[in-house]
């Protein structure tokens, strides 16, 4: 069976000290997506073991089919409360990584040495490097082969600047 990495974060309190993690329906809806085409799903932090979740995008989301159902999932839940430490992983395994989204990756996979080496890695090898939300601050400081920004050049789309100030969530996180 092919494998796809999910990058989860480790951080667990934003700026202003309020709980933080992976946002719910960013990791089970592409979970659940994945799973249906037939692929296995690996589960990475940078610190390893749980993964937080943040509490709000389970109250968010108490209705949500897919978060209901990922929640009551045995070995989703195995995945997530037993993540592969990022600094253990071989990115060769793996046919795409993606970064599940939350503020959590704000505060740790932005500036993770292990993380951006691997999605280095992964971009130049031409396999899928994808993101939800502000997964996409992961790459904030990755590099092509080419030595620029994997945003030069492209276009992208990610949780903008005005979406965080109508959420009044700026300061926790920057």
């Amino acid at each position: 069976m092919t494998k796809i990495l999910f990058v989860l974060t480790s951080a667990d309190k934003r700026l202003d000290g309020e709980p933080t993690g992976w946002f719910l329906p960013e990791c089970a809806h592409p979970y659940y997506v994945f799973k249906n085409a037939g692929y296995e799903i690996d589960f990475a932090s940078p610190a390893g073991g749980v993964a937080p979740l943040d509490p709000g995008s389970v109250t968010a989301f108490k209705d949500d089919a897919d978060c209901i159902k990922f929640l009551a999932d045995a070995e989703a839940q195995e995945g997530v409360k037993t993540t592969k430490k990022l600094s253990e992983i071989k990115g060769d395994g793996y046919a795409a990584v993606f970064y599940v989204g939350g503020h959590g990756p704000c505060f740790d996979l932005a500036v993770d040495p292990v993380s951006i080496a691997l999605s280095e890695k992964t971009f130049a090898s031409g396999r899928p490097l994808s993101a939800v939300c502000h997964g996409p601050v992961a790459w904030h400081r990755v590099k092509g082969p080419d030595g620029k920004s994997i945003y030069n050049g492209r276009k992208l789309t990610c949780f903008t600047n005005e979406e965080e100030e109508q959420m009044k969530l700026t300061k926790a996180r920057s």
